[in-house]
């Protein structure tokens, strides 16, 4: 993946974003921190399937994110099914 489509991915799902030895990406829910994933700030693009996983997407999911044809609302949904949000 991408330092762009990491951006990307930050900027569909609006995940907070802190600068340190790595970029770090929150995604919040109603107040709540969900989920965290991480990009390097070295050369080499980040492993997707590795944020994929930190994200508790598959990485066809990502990739469908970083292609536009899922959306915010699909990802909370997948959240929501796998329990990591509950209302």
């Amino acid at each position: 993946m991408t330092d762009r489509e990491f951006d990307h991915i930050v900027a569909k799902f609006g995940m907070t974003t802190r600068q340190g030895r790595h970029v770090r990406a929150d995604f919040f829910y109603q107040g709540r921190r969900i989920r965290t994933t991480y990009c390097s700030q070295g050369r080499k693009d980040n492993p997707l399937y590795l944020i994929a996983q930190q994200l508790s997407l598959t990485p066809a999911q990502l990739r469908a994110a970083i292609r536009c044809t899922l959306t915010l609302d699909d990802y909370i949904d997948i959240l929501k099914a796998k329990g990591a949000i509950t209302e």
